[in-house]
């Protein structure tokens, strides 16, 4: 088992149950899943590119695991045969109430798919959530075919731990060593990674530190914002995919990897 940052008492892998429904509710406009959206979609531009011309076809299979309420499976489906796998059934009814209806329950670390069925598997903030990293990890790895790729999103930093961690039964936050370490040891060659979210770093941090001094405990972070800032607030962290195209960031609130399967 990884040992990368574990928080030992027993947690279920789904989040809160009433987290689902705030996030369905707020996925579409939230500057923080808009800007994320964004960023991801400038790394799948080039990254499905590259796979279809590997694959020789135009009709790639992409598998999201961990594909909570789907949004970003809608995204995903942009860009090839986009499938879901989530452990929790109320994501899996989100997911079908808005018309995805190619997903199925299961569990990261035993993925009910046959080897080698997928050009890409994403998890986007899933292995944070698991006992068992490493496991998951490598069970991404098996579900690829051969030079096939995993994009995967987590967050960073345990010292930036808060409430939202805490409802998303998170069992740790990365430092990009932690994270290439675990990754490799799944058997994937990491081809790029980088922190995201460098804008919003110092805020994000100070807020998390007042709410820790102040005992404030929403139901959820994904409710805090400033509604007529949202659509700006939105755009300036997507902007990052531009500045991400050419360099990569020292620090911020998430990391995003790309890993080849070797």
């Amino acid at each position: 088992m990884s040992t990368t940052n574990i928080i030992t008492k027993p947690l279920p892998q789904e989040m809160q149950q009433h987290t689902y429904g705030i996030m369905r509710r707020v996925e579409q406009s939230h500057w923080w899943f808009v800007g994320r959206r964004q960023i991801i979609k400038s790394f799948l531009d080039r990254l499905v590119r590259r796979l279809k011309v590997d694959a020789g076809t135009e009709n790639i299979r992409i598998l999201d695991v961990g594909c909570g309420t789907g949004a970003n499976l809608e995204m995903l489906s942009e860009f090839g045969e986009a499938e879901g796998v989530d452990v929790s059934t109320d994501a899996l009814s989100f997911c079908r109430a808005r018309g995805l209806a190619n997903v199925k329950q299961g569990e990261a670390e035993r993925l009910p798919f046959d080897n080698e069925s997928f050009e890409l598997v994403t998890g986007l903030d899933v292995v944070e959530h698991l006992d068992d990293d490493l496991a998951g990890l490598r069970e991404m790895h098996r579900v690829l075919r051969p030079e096939g790729r995993a994009l995967l999103f987590v967050p960073a930093f345990m010292f930036l731990w808060g409430v939202q961690d805490d409802i998303s039964n998170h069992r740790r936050r990365y430092t990009m060593n932690e994270l290439r370490s675990v990754v490799g040891k799944a058997g994937f060659e990491v081809e790029r990674a980088t922190y995201v979210n460098i804008t919003f770093f110092a805020p994000i941090l100070l807020g998390r530190l007042l709410m820790r001094v102040t005992g404030f405990r929403p139901a959820s972070e994904n409710n805090i914002t400033i509604g007529f800032l949202n659509g700006v607030l939105g755009k300036i962290f997507g902007a990052e995919s531009l500045a991400l195209q050419h360099a990569s960031f020292p620090f911020g609130v998430s990391i995003i990897c790309v890993a080849r399967k070797v």
